[in-house]
């Protein structure tokens, strides 16, 4: 069976280079099921909205670093911008707590849900 998508994904990261990589890696490990673009990742919540206009993503992750605050207002803020975006906030300090490999993991596991719901 064909992979479901494309599905265009922007992602909220102060650190793109690492948003890069672990999004990559779910790409890879997904992809005989999805098929993941990752378009753009801003460093700053200011910049959401204008990278939600350029590209009008499928779906939009926030990074582990936001506080749960902060993720409300980026989703908030994506939602408002695109209509039927589905918005995801990996769990705060995740990344510190438990490293990459726990955010790659959590990502592939609520992904199915997140999209096709």
């Amino acid at each position: 069976m064909a992979p479901k998508g494309p599905y265009k994904l922007c992602t909220v990261n102060t650190a793109p280079e690492r948003a890069k990589r672990l999004v990559g890696r779910v790409v890879l490990d997904v992809k005989e099921e999805y098929t993941i673009l990752h378009v753009e990742n801003a460093e700053r919540i200011e910049d959401v909205k204008a990278m939600c206009e350029r590209n009008k993503p499928d779906v939009l992750f926030c990074a582990s670093m936001w506080t749960k605050e902060e993720s409300d207002e980026i989703q908030r803020i994506a939602k408002e911008t695109v209509p039927g975006i589905k918005t995801m906030a990996i769990p705060q300090g995740l990344q510190v707590e438990k490293g990459p490999d726990a955010i790659v993991e959590f990502l592939k596991e609520k992904w199915p849900g997140l999209v096709e719901a």
